[in-house]
């Protein structure tokens, strides 16, 4: 396998009000301040309709990942950072459909109920936050089934920029300081 034929990906889950959405924003920034290149999916976008494709059993979160990351590739991307609530219990299906050599990396990120109340407090303004809680608080305990080679960590009392770069370093994509992902 060469090099530049592998996909580096690192599947970031977690309950809703974690702070997946700003862990990869603030991985993507870190990334480009280095130059290397790397693509963002949010992971929970690639169905959101209604009624819910997911619930008739149609994989259209796949269909699209797989278009996307296609499209990607073919302009030279190798290195994906993907976002989905569930990500962490669903890495064999999401590589099957991002087609390519992989190199994955798994990471929960977990956070208090407390926090995760607190985060989405702010987020949600409308008249659901109640429902959006008690998902996430469900989801919480789904996600703890997660097997033990998927990377946990904490985010409760700790900067996303802090989250962020022990992502990167443990997945190992800080080191990468030279090679194909690096435009010259």
């Amino acid at each position: 396998m060469s090099p530049d034929s592998r996909t580096d990906v690192i599947f970031i889950g977690g309950r809703s009000g974690v702070g997946k959405s700003s862990v990869a924003a603030e991985a993507s920034r870190i990334l480009a301040g280095e130059r290397i290149r790397h693509a963002v999916i949010e992971g929970d976008n690639l169905d959101q309709a209604f009624p819910e494709p997911w619930r008739d059993g149609i994989d259209l979160a796949e269909q699209n990942l797989a278009a996307m990351w296609k499209n990607y590739r073919a302009v030279g991307y190798t290195r994906l950072i993907f976002t989905n609530t569930v990500s962490v219990l669903q890495t064999s299906t999401l590589i099957a459909a991002l087609g390519t050599e992989m190199r994955p990396f798994a990471v929960l990120l977990t956070a208090s109920d407390t926090t995760a109340a607190h985060r989405l407090a702010k987020r949600e303004i409308g008249s659901a936050l109640t429902e959006h809680i008690d998902r996430s608080s469900r989801a919480a305990r789904t996600l703890d089934s997660a097997d033990r080679t998927v990377t946990r960590v904490e985010t409760d009392d700790r900067s996303v920029t802090d989250i962020a770069r022990e992502i990167l370093s443990r997945a190992g994509w800080l080191e990468a300081r030279e090679g194909p992902d690096r435009p010259a």
